[in-house]
């Protein structure tokens, strides 16, 4: 007996459609692999009539008092704390993570986002004003940009949702929002719950694949685009804006290095180091994918940190247990299996390196050591629970490994020794240095790396900026 699939629509204006054309794509859970519900595939018309909706609107919310942006966002918050298990629900169902996970470690810094952003929306000054010339006053505005194209990724869609639209609109902004095409159920509810408390076309959603991300980013509305995907998808954006100098906003893919000193504490930091790889199956631009060990203390780590993958339970959202679910999609699975399948002769596998079961898209989670600076493995993010280990001689070799690949979002530095955290947070070439600890985000501070992880930043004060222009405001005083 077949199951009726639910059925997604796009939010745009306040109201939900179906794409113009009535295409849909099937959207599957990734920890049964079957269909569970299907949604627009948006084409032209479709992202015609969300911009549209955003560009009637973006002048009322943008003339709106930061007060009123901030009493907004702090409803949004308050339904996002009551409708909880819902939103939980839609993202277990979107991505097969653990529920108890997605409840204690999702819901609350995504609340604890909003609320910062809604505070942040009554700080939006500019410089104080003076007289820099005979005669004449100069301020400083700053305002929003317009109407924003942002893309959101399958590995947290609901709180990378988050990230997107709360600066935006604090901002001042309007909004324009694509879930990824495996992840749009969080994002469909969340458009939801936004559109009883914000004005109609302040934020919209369009479901769709990638030609509808290159329709957005190249239609003439938006003044931004903001992405948050794999350096391929942010090279397209970045293109794409640049045909009408479009600001463009870039959090792309990552390979933290994880620099284990040999005055470590071993245990802990193989404690710290596997949750920190292995969480959301190590889809995570962060992710403690990289370590870098030692040489006096690489064996001892690597077989502590084989025990902890051994002890790491991977598995359906109903269990307890598990520190992690499935791969996001067969394409993910099927790429994190070709990094094992393709590792060189010197390569050992410690751990893991295998499929878990045949229903859904499970990978045990995985160690491999022996590996030199120029593997495949070593160079390219797998994006899976998969963590590398290379032994290093000392802390010059170990910042040039370090530093030697294409990414620079995020690393980590283990050691007791502070002068040496010190010279290597000043040396190593990444938008953040955990000092031992990797992972933790706080609303406060900024995310986003350099190189090929891209450009602007997420949270913070900073993130906030980026969605605001700057504009010099001169006075004659003799007027």
């Amino acid at each position: 007996m077949s199951t009726e699939l639910r059925r997604l629509r796009n939010y745009i204006g306040g109201e939900f459609r179906d794409a113009a054309d009535g295409r849909t794509t099937e959207v599957v859970n990734p920890a049964t692999g079957e269909a569970y519900a299907t949604a627009p595939l948006s084409g032209q018309a479709d992202v015609d009539a969300a911009m549209a909706a955003a560009a009637e609107a973006f002048p009322g919310w943008r003339d709106t008092t930061p007060a009123e942006r901030q009493k907004a966002l702090l409803k949004i918050a308050d339904a996002f704390e009551e409708r909880a298990e819902e939103l939980i629900a839609a993202e277990v169902e979107n991505t097969g993570k653990p529920v108890g996970l997605t409840r204690s470690e999702e819901i609350p810094p995504m609340v604890d986002q909003i609320r910062f952003f809604a505070g942040a929306a009554r700080m939006l000054e500019g410089r104080s004003a003076g007289e820099y010339m005979e005669g004449l006053t100069s301020i400083v505005r700053r305002e929003p940009v317009g109407v924003c194209a942002q893309v959101a990724p399958w590995n947290y869609p609901m709180m990378m949702a988050v990230w997107k639209f709360a600066p935006a609109i604090a901002a001042g902004n309007t909004v324009v929002l694509k879930p990824s095409d495996t992840t749009p159920a969080s994002t469909v509810l969340i458009a939801e719950i936004l559109g009883g408390i914000l004005p109609k076309g302040v934020f919209n959603v369009i479901c769709g694949d990638r030609e509808t991300g290159r329709m957005m980013v190249e239609h003439p509305v938006p003044a931004m685009a903001s992405i948050t995907g794999s350096v391929r998808a942010g090279i397209q954006v970045a293109e794409s804006a640049s045909k009408d100098v479009k600001r463009v906003h870039l959090e792309l893919g990552g390979k933290a290095p994880v620099v284990v000193f040999e005055d470590t504490d071993i245990a802990k930091a193989v404690e710290d180091i596997s949750v920190a790889g292995y969480f959301n199956a190590g889809q995570d631009c962060t992710a403690a994918t990289r370590v870098l060990v030692h040489e006096s203390i690489h064996d001892e780590f690597v077989s502590a940190l084989a025990k902890a993958a051994a002890d790491t339970k991977t598995g359906r959202p109903d269990d307890e247990d598990v520190l992690y679910g499935p791969l996001n999609n067969p394409n993910q699975l099927k790429q994190v299996e070709g990094f094992i399948e393709r590792l060189p002769a010197h390569a050992r596998v410690e751990a893991g390196g295998k499929r878990v079961g045949d229903q859904g898209y499970f990978y045990a989670p995985t160690v491999v050591s022996g590996l030199k600076q120029d593997d495949e493995i070593v160079q390219n993010e797998v994006f899976g629970p998969v963590i590398t280990v290379q032994s290093f001689r000392d802390e010059d070799q170990a910042v040039e490994w370090a530093n030697g690949v294409e990414y620079a979002l995020a690393s980590s530095v283990w050691t007791k020794d502070h002068g040496r955290a010190m010279r290597m947070s000043k040396k190593l070439d990444f938008g953040c240095v955990w000092i031992n600890t990797h992972i933790p985000l706080v609303a406060e501070m900024p995310h986003g790396g350099f190189k090929k992880s891209g450009y602007g930043k997420d949270l913070s004060a900073y993130g906030f900026d980026d969605y605001t222009r700057i504009k010099h405001v001169m006075t004659s005083l003799d007027a």
